[in-house]
Protein backbone atom coordinates (compact mmCIF):
# COMPACT_ATOMS: atom_id res chain seq x y z
CA UNK A 1 0.00 0.00 0.00
CA UNK A 2 2.78 2.10 0.55
CA UNK A 3 4.59 1.34 -2.54
CA UNK A 4 1.16 2.32 -4.43
CA UNK A 5 0.73 6.06 -2.66
CA UNK A 6 4.55 6.88 -3.14
CA UNK A 7 4.32 6.41 -6.67
CA UNK A 8 1.84 8.79 -7.40
CA UNK A 9 3.41 11.33 -4.82
CA UNK A 10 6.89 11.36 -6.92
CA UNK A 11 5.27 11.62 -10.40
CA UNK A 12 3.07 14.93 -8.89
CA UNK A 13 6.32 16.36 -7.08
CA UNK A 14 8.44 15.80 -9.91
CA UNK A 15 5.59 17.55 -12.04
CA UNK A 16 5.34 20.46 -9.78
CA UNK A 17 9.09 20.73 -9.80
CA UNK A 18 9.50 21.49 -13.61
CA UNK A 19 6.79 23.93 -13.28
CA UNK A 20 8.66 25.53 -10.75
CA UNK A 21 11.68 25.35 -13.22
CA UNK A 22 9.43 27.08 -16.07
CA UNK A 23 8.47 29.60 -13.85
CA UNK A 24 11.36 30.41 -12.60
CA UNK A 25 12.88 30.56 -16.05
CA UNK A 26 10.05 32.66 -17.07
CA UNK A 27 10.46 34.75 -14.54
CA UNK A 28 14.40 35.50 -14.99
CA UNK A 29 13.47 36.47 -18.67
CA UNK A 30 11.14 38.79 -18.21
CA UNK A 31 13.33 40.48 -15.68
CA UNK A 32 16.22 41.03 -18.33
CA UNK A 33 14.14 42.04 -20.96
CA UNK A 34 12.69 44.83 -18.91
CA UNK A 35 16.28 45.52 -18.22
CA UNK A 36 17.62 45.29 -21.29
CA UNK A 37 14.86 47.54 -22.58
CA UNK A 38 16.23 50.04 -20.06
CA UNK A 39 19.86 49.87 -21.25
CA UNK A 40 20.95 53.50 -23.32
CA UNK A 41 23.39 55.91 -23.36
CA UNK A 42 25.41 54.99 -20.58
CA UNK A 43 22.79 54.44 -18.32
CA UNK A 44 19.54 53.26 -16.95
CA UNK A 45 16.05 54.52 -17.31
CA UNK A 46 12.89 52.51 -16.34
CA UNK A 47 11.23 51.42 -19.53
CA UNK A 48 7.68 52.31 -18.82
CA UNK A 49 8.88 55.84 -19.27
CA UNK A 50 10.83 55.17 -22.71
CA UNK A 51 9.27 57.34 -25.87
CA UNK A 52 8.34 55.96 -28.74
CA UNK A 53 11.70 57.10 -30.71
CA UNK A 54 14.02 55.16 -28.04
CA UNK A 55 11.53 51.99 -28.08
CA UNK A 56 12.10 51.47 -31.69
CA UNK A 57 15.83 51.22 -31.20
CA UNK A 58 15.73 49.37 -27.97
CA UNK A 59 12.95 46.44 -28.68
CA UNK A 60 14.51 45.04 -32.19
CA UNK A 61 18.14 44.89 -30.54
CA UNK A 62 16.36 42.84 -27.57
CA UNK A 63 14.05 40.99 -30.20
CA UNK A 64 17.54 39.97 -32.06
CA UNK A 65 19.60 38.78 -28.86
CA UNK A 66 17.02 36.53 -27.81
CA UNK A 67 16.43 35.40 -31.42
CA UNK A 68 20.08 34.68 -32.45
CA UNK A 69 20.96 33.55 -28.74
CA UNK A 70 18.30 30.54 -29.31
CA UNK A 71 18.95 29.68 -32.69
CA UNK A 72 22.85 29.45 -32.28
CA UNK A 73 22.55 27.46 -29.02
CA UNK A 74 20.00 24.94 -30.29
CA UNK A 75 21.50 24.42 -33.60
CA UNK A 76 24.39 23.62 -31.40
CA UNK A 77 23.29 20.99 -29.31
CA UNK A 78 22.28 19.34 -32.57
CA UNK A 79 25.09 18.94 -34.28
CA UNK A 80 26.74 18.22 -31.27
CA UNK A 81 24.62 15.34 -31.41
CA UNK A 82 24.85 14.90 -35.52
CA UNK A 83 28.88 14.86 -35.04
CA UNK A 84 29.09 12.95 -31.84
CA UNK A 85 31.25 15.91 -30.39
CA UNK A 86 31.01 18.25 -27.82
CA UNK A 87 33.39 21.04 -29.53
CA UNK A 88 31.05 21.45 -32.30
CA UNK A 89 29.25 24.79 -33.20
CA UNK A 90 27.86 26.62 -35.96
CA UNK A 91 30.99 29.20 -36.03
CA UNK A 92 33.60 26.53 -35.14
CA UNK A 93 32.43 23.90 -38.31
CA UNK A 94 31.91 26.88 -40.38
CA UNK A 95 28.16 26.97 -41.17
CA UNK A 96 28.14 30.37 -40.00
CA UNK A 97 31.03 31.39 -42.25
CA UNK A 98 28.96 29.74 -45.39
CA UNK A 99 25.97 31.93 -43.96
CA UNK A 100 27.87 35.17 -43.91
CA UNK A 101 29.46 34.18 -47.14
CA UNK A 102 25.59 33.64 -48.95
CA UNK A 103 24.42 37.04 -47.76
CA UNK A 104 27.43 39.27 -48.45
CA UNK A 105 27.15 37.63 -51.91
CA UNK A 106 23.46 38.47 -52.94
CA UNK A 107 23.94 41.97 -51.45
CA UNK A 108 26.83 42.20 -53.78
CA UNK A 109 24.18 41.10 -56.78
CA UNK A 110 22.01 43.63 -55.07
CA UNK A 111 19.18 41.50 -54.24
CA UNK A 112 17.71 41.62 -50.43
CA UNK A 113 14.30 41.33 -48.21
CA UNK A 114 13.77 37.48 -48.41
CA UNK A 115 16.75 36.39 -50.83
CA UNK A 116 19.03 37.07 -47.62
CA UNK A 117 18.02 34.74 -45.51
CA UNK A 118 17.60 31.95 -48.14
CA UNK A 119 21.09 32.99 -49.33
CA UNK A 120 22.16 32.39 -45.89
CA UNK A 121 20.29 29.23 -45.50
CA UNK A 122 22.40 27.95 -48.72
CA UNK A 123 25.53 29.03 -47.63
CA UNK A 124 24.92 27.23 -44.40
CA UNK A 125 23.68 23.85 -45.29
CA UNK A 126 26.18 23.53 -48.65
CA UNK A 127 29.35 23.99 -45.58
CA UNK A 128 27.40 21.75 -42.94
CA UNK A 129 26.75 19.06 -45.80
CA UNK A 130 29.95 19.14 -47.35
CA UNK A 131 31.76 18.83 -43.91
CA UNK A 132 29.28 15.94 -42.95
CA UNK A 133 30.41 14.18 -45.87
CA UNK A 134 33.82 14.22 -44.75
CA UNK A 135 33.33 13.48 -41.42
CA UNK A 136 31.11 10.62 -42.72
CA UNK A 137 33.99 9.11 -45.39
CA UNK A 138 37.28 9.99 -44.10
CA UNK A 139 36.89 10.50 -40.42
CA UNK A 140 40.11 11.98 -38.52
CA UNK A 141 38.36 12.64 -35.50
CA UNK A 142 37.60 15.90 -33.09
CA UNK A 143 40.71 17.34 -34.57
CA UNK A 144 39.71 16.86 -38.28
CA UNK A 145 36.84 17.77 -37.79
CA UNK A 146 37.83 21.41 -36.02
CA UNK A 147 40.87 21.28 -38.34
CA UNK A 148 38.23 21.18 -41.39
CA UNK A 149 35.80 23.93 -39.90
CA UNK A 150 38.40 26.09 -39.43
CA UNK A 151 39.50 25.54 -43.49
CA UNK A 152 36.69 26.15 -44.26
CA UNK A 153 35.65 28.95 -42.06
CA UNK A 154 39.04 30.81 -43.27
CA UNK A 155 38.15 30.33 -46.63
CA UNK A 156 34.61 32.14 -46.09
CA UNK A 157 35.82 34.66 -44.61
CA UNK A 158 38.60 35.12 -47.42
CA UNK A 159 35.99 35.27 -50.33
CA UNK A 160 33.66 37.91 -47.88
CA UNK A 161 36.79 40.45 -46.94
CA UNK A 162 37.75 40.13 -51.58
CA UNK A 163 33.93 40.96 -51.99
CA UNK A 164 34.13 43.79 -49.47
CA UNK A 165 37.15 45.02 -50.36
CA UNK A 166 36.25 45.18 -54.17
CA UNK A 167 33.06 46.94 -53.31
CA UNK A 168 31.98 50.47 -53.04
CA UNK A 169 28.76 50.04 -52.01
CA UNK A 170 28.20 51.44 -48.95
CA UNK A 171 25.67 48.63 -48.15
CA UNK A 172 28.85 46.16 -48.42
CA UNK A 173 30.58 48.59 -46.21
CA UNK A 174 28.28 48.85 -43.20
CA UNK A 175 28.73 44.84 -43.85
CA UNK A 176 31.67 44.97 -41.70
CA UNK A 177 30.90 45.84 -38.48
CA UNK A 178 27.64 43.39 -38.78
CA UNK A 179 30.01 40.72 -39.86
CA UNK A 180 31.70 40.83 -36.45
CA UNK A 181 28.43 40.03 -34.53
CA UNK A 182 26.81 43.21 -33.85
CA UNK A 183 23.52 43.14 -32.17
CA UNK A 184 22.63 46.74 -33.66
CA UNK A 185 19.90 46.37 -36.42
CA UNK A 186 21.53 45.99 -39.54
CA UNK A 187 18.76 46.16 -41.58
CA UNK A 188 20.10 43.71 -43.95
CA UNK A 189 16.65 41.51 -43.09
CA UNK A 190 13.39 41.91 -41.72
CA UNK A 191 13.15 40.41 -38.53
CA UNK A 192 9.84 38.72 -39.76
CA UNK A 193 11.74 36.66 -42.15
CA UNK A 194 14.25 35.22 -40.06
CA UNK A 195 11.46 33.92 -37.72
CA UNK A 196 9.66 31.86 -40.15
CA UNK A 197 13.09 30.50 -40.80
CA UNK A 198 13.69 29.58 -37.16
CA UNK A 199 10.19 28.53 -36.88
CA UNK A 200 10.53 26.06 -39.59
CA UNK A 201 14.25 25.25 -38.06
CA UNK A 202 12.73 24.55 -34.36
CA UNK A 203 9.46 22.31 -36.17
CA UNK A 204 11.74 19.91 -37.32
CA UNK A 205 14.78 19.50 -35.25
CA UNK A 206 12.46 19.41 -31.58
CA UNK A 207 10.45 16.27 -32.51
CA UNK A 208 14.09 14.51 -33.31
CA UNK A 209 15.35 14.56 -29.94
CA UNK A 210 15.42 10.82 -28.82
CA UNK A 211 16.65 10.29 -32.50
CA UNK A 212 19.75 12.32 -31.61
CA UNK A 213 19.98 10.48 -28.42
CA UNK A 214 20.35 7.26 -30.87
CA UNK A 215 22.78 9.30 -33.19
CA UNK A 216 25.04 9.73 -30.00
CA UNK A 217 25.43 6.06 -29.23
CA UNK A 218 26.76 5.66 -33.04
CA UNK A 219 25.33 4.36 -36.40
CA UNK A 220 25.62 1.09 -35.52
CA UNK A 221 23.05 1.36 -32.27
CA UNK A 222 21.20 4.26 -34.05
CA UNK A 223 20.23 1.73 -36.76
CA UNK A 224 19.28 -1.14 -33.86
CA UNK A 225 16.99 0.74 -32.62
CA UNK A 226 14.97 1.39 -35.23
CA UNK A 227 16.07 4.73 -36.51
CA UNK A 228 16.63 5.96 -40.07
CA UNK A 229 20.26 7.74 -39.95
CA UNK A 230 20.11 9.30 -43.05
CA UNK A 231 17.04 10.93 -43.04
CA UNK A 232 17.78 12.21 -39.86
CA UNK A 233 21.32 13.80 -40.36
CA UNK A 234 19.19 15.40 -43.49
CA UNK A 235 16.84 16.39 -41.34
CA UNK A 236 19.26 17.93 -38.67
CA UNK A 237 21.10 19.39 -41.34
CA UNK A 238 18.30 21.38 -42.69
CA UNK A 239 16.97 22.61 -39.40
CA UNK A 240 20.50 23.76 -38.09
CA UNK A 241 21.34 25.42 -41.22
CA UNK A 242 17.43 27.43 -40.93
CA UNK A 243 18.36 28.62 -37.77
CA UNK A 244 21.87 29.26 -38.26
CA UNK A 245 20.99 31.32 -41.40
CA UNK A 246 18.52 33.13 -39.62
CA UNK A 247 20.82 34.21 -36.66
CA UNK A 248 23.48 35.49 -39.13
CA UNK A 249 21.54 37.00 -41.28
CA UNK A 250 20.24 39.40 -38.65
CA UNK A 251 23.58 39.11 -36.66
CA UNK A 252 26.94 38.29 -38.46
CA UNK A 253 28.84 35.66 -37.47
CA UNK A 254 28.72 35.11 -33.16
CA UNK A 255 30.80 31.59 -32.38
CA UNK A 256 31.11 30.03 -29.31
CA UNK A 257 27.99 30.73 -27.93
CA UNK A 258 26.12 27.59 -29.41
CA UNK A 259 29.60 24.90 -27.94
CA UNK A 260 29.31 26.90 -24.47
CA UNK A 261 25.60 26.94 -23.65
CA UNK A 262 24.64 22.98 -24.56
CA UNK A 263 28.05 21.90 -22.88
CA UNK A 264 27.06 23.52 -19.33
CA UNK A 265 23.68 22.31 -19.51
CA UNK A 266 24.67 18.54 -20.50
CA UNK A 267 27.61 18.73 -17.74
CA UNK A 268 25.58 20.87 -15.29
CA UNK A 269 22.51 18.52 -15.33
CA UNK A 270 22.49 16.38 -18.04
CA UNK A 271 19.00 15.17 -19.84
CA UNK A 272 17.81 13.90 -23.30
CA UNK A 273 18.96 15.70 -26.17
CA UNK A 274 15.23 17.39 -26.66
CA UNK A 275 15.10 18.91 -23.43
CA UNK A 276 18.80 19.88 -23.66
CA UNK A 277 17.55 21.45 -26.94
CA UNK A 278 14.68 23.25 -25.49
CA UNK A 279 16.83 24.95 -22.24
CA UNK A 280 19.87 25.30 -24.83
CA UNK A 281 17.57 27.72 -26.34
CA UNK A 282 16.02 29.30 -23.70
CA UNK A 283 19.80 29.72 -21.77
CA UNK A 284 21.31 30.90 -24.99
CA UNK A 285 18.57 33.57 -25.74
CA UNK A 286 18.93 35.38 -21.89
CA UNK A 287 23.17 34.96 -22.28
CA UNK A 288 23.47 36.54 -25.32
CA UNK A 289 20.89 39.27 -24.16
CA UNK A 290 23.36 39.35 -20.77
CA UNK A 291 26.24 39.90 -22.65
CA UNK A 292 24.88 42.43 -25.19
CA UNK A 293 23.23 44.60 -22.63
CA UNK A 294 26.64 44.55 -20.08
CA UNK A 295 28.99 45.31 -23.09
CA UNK A 296 26.74 48.18 -24.04
CA UNK A 297 26.22 49.67 -20.57
CA UNK A 298 30.07 49.28 -19.82
CA UNK A 299 31.91 50.17 -22.62
CA UNK A 300 29.54 53.45 -23.84
CA UNK A 301 29.81 55.43 -25.88
CA UNK A 302 31.38 52.30 -27.99
CA UNK A 303 28.91 49.92 -29.08
CA UNK A 304 31.09 47.13 -29.02
CA UNK A 305 29.94 43.92 -31.30
CA UNK A 306 28.54 41.17 -29.08
CA UNK A 307 30.41 38.31 -31.06
CA UNK A 308 34.17 40.02 -29.80
CA UNK A 309 32.66 39.33 -26.22
CA UNK A 310 31.76 35.94 -27.07
CA UNK A 311 35.18 35.06 -28.37
CA UNK A 312 37.16 36.34 -25.14
CA UNK A 313 34.97 34.34 -23.34
CA UNK A 314 34.42 31.55 -25.43
CA UNK A 315 38.40 30.55 -25.61
CA UNK A 316 39.17 29.69 -23.02
CA UNK A 317 36.54 27.69 -22.06
CA UNK A 318 37.11 26.01 -25.50
CA UNK A 319 40.54 24.89 -24.19
CA UNK A 320 38.92 23.80 -20.69
CA UNK A 321 36.41 21.96 -23.02
CA UNK A 322 39.14 20.22 -25.32
CA UNK A 323 40.90 18.91 -22.97
CA UNK A 324 38.42 17.39 -20.94
CA UNK A 325 37.09 15.64 -23.65
CA UNK A 326 40.50 14.29 -24.75
CA UNK A 327 41.09 13.10 -21.36
CA UNK A 328 37.55 10.85 -21.01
Amino acid sequence: MANTLTAPTSVLSSKYKHSLYYLVAAAISLLLIWLALGIGFGDWSSPNHLDDTIWQLRYPRVVTSLLVGMALSVSGAALQALFENPLADPSLIGTSGGAALGVVLVLALGFGGVGIPLAAFSGSVLVCLFILACHRFLGGGQMGLLILGFVISAFCAAVVSLILFMSDDMVLRSATNWLSGSMAEAGFVPLRYAMISMILGLAILLPLGRQLDGLMLGEAAAKSLGIKVGVVRCLVVIASALLTGAAVSLAGVIGFIGMMVPNLLAILFGGGRMQLMIWSGWLGAILLLLIDGTARHVAYPVDVPVGIVLALLGGPFFIWLFVRSSRR
